[in-house]
């Protein structure tokens, strides 16, 4: 990051910034801003099913950019002022419940319908939300192992890995049965995102409890979705590039690390 060559951790400009951008960090964290990337991203997935419905070689179209927007907003205004201050969203933060899971997958299932709804939809194209909704469910199961992070040394640890081959496998099953109802309804979106995520989930199950693996397993199949989305919705990566450049500079400031990243925590005694 361009910004860690400017400002090194051990300057005086690093050490000024660093109780400024505590505060304002404190504040965004009061209102879930990471948890946008998920949020966005399950609304656009709407927005495209509803695009796959009129057009199934829809590519690279901006033209629903200003309503997408929108949409985007109104979902926005509704988690951080809603369901994350009132801890109705609570996934990656604590180990969720059964009745947590439900009511994290009906919330999601909520906000692509939200991004669905057209005045020009198919209303035969509900079923195509299935799939989209089983790829998150996959996902969620992956944030019940929560990963904390250690301030001093700039690390991510995990202390929990109960019930770790029950969540992972029905996570891998679930993004497998995903992928499948995407080849009968021919949607090469959620088919293609499926396929790549799929592995992610096996390979943290397989191989000892590393945090990379499951650093891995919870943002790669995430960025995988909203990128292959942003095929169809272009638009879609000016917020997700501003989102995660605006929270790397201010958690660079004030943890000095580089989150939210493309890399792992390769520690010396794995």
């Amino acid at each position: 990051m361009i910004i860690e060559k400017l400002f090194s951790k051990k300057s005086t400009y690093y050490k000024n910034l660093n109780p400024r951008f505590s505060k304002i960090g404190k504040l965004l964290d009061d209102r879930g801003l990471i948890h946008l990337f998920s949020i966005w991203t399950l609304t656009v997935c709407g927005i495209v099913i509803n695009m796959n419905s009129l057009d199934r070689y829809v590519y690279w179209d901006w033209s629903n950019w200003l309503m997408g927007s929108l949409k985007l907003i109104l979902s926005t205004i509704l988690f951080t002022n809603l369901f994350f201050p009132k801890k109705i969203w609570k996934a990656g933060v604590e180990i969720l419940s059964i009745k947590e899971i439900l009511s994290h997958s009906l919330i999601a299932l909520c906000l692509i319908i939200f991004g669905w709804i057209n005045y020009n939809m198919n209303f035969s194209s509900i079923v195509y939300l299935l799939p989209y909704l089983l790829s998150f469910i996959s996902c969620l199961l992956i944030f019940q192992f929560t990963l904390v992070l250690d301030k001093e040394k700039g690390e991510w640890n995990i202390y929990n890995w109960d019930n770790k081959s029950l969540y992972l496998s029905i996570s891998g099953c679930l993004m497998l049965v995903a992928v499948c109802l995407g080849v009968l309804l021919d949607d090469p979106i959620v088919t293609t995102a499926g396929m790549v995520s799929i592995p992610y989930a096996f390979i943290a199950l397989i191989w000892p409890n590393h945090v990379r693996h499951l650093q891995r397993a919870r943002f790669y199949p995430l960025f995988t979705f909203a990128m292959f989305l942003s095929v169809r919705t272009p638009w879609f990566l000016i917020p997700l590039v501003i989102l995660f450049f605006i929270l790397r500079t201010l958690n660079y400031f004030r943890y000095g690390i580089t989150y939210p990243s493309f890399a792992v925590d390769f520690l010396e005694d794995e």
